[in-house]
């Protein structure tokens, strides 16, 4: 299992990546577990650094990477 890392999100709780699959793993505070495939390494390194780490996700992952809730 990947690393998951807490975030001070009003909607994100904890995110992990896997750079050997380009697979993002987001946990949501209400809605449960995601992952999102493809996401390059750049795409999270941007995610983890962003001021708002919902507003990245909701502009530039959400609607941009097929996903599987766990």
């Amino acid at each position: 299992m990947v690393n998951m890392i807490p975030v001070s999100s009003s909607n994100i709780s904890s995110i992990g990546y896997d750079a050997g699959s380009s697979t993002l793993y987001m946990t949501f505070h209400h809605g449960g577990d995601y992952m999102y495939s493809g996401v390059p390494a750049n795409v999270y390194n941007e995610l983890m650094s962003a001021p708002s780490h919902g507003k990245y996700f909701a502009a530039h992952i959400k609607n941009n990477y097929p996903y599987t809730r766990l």
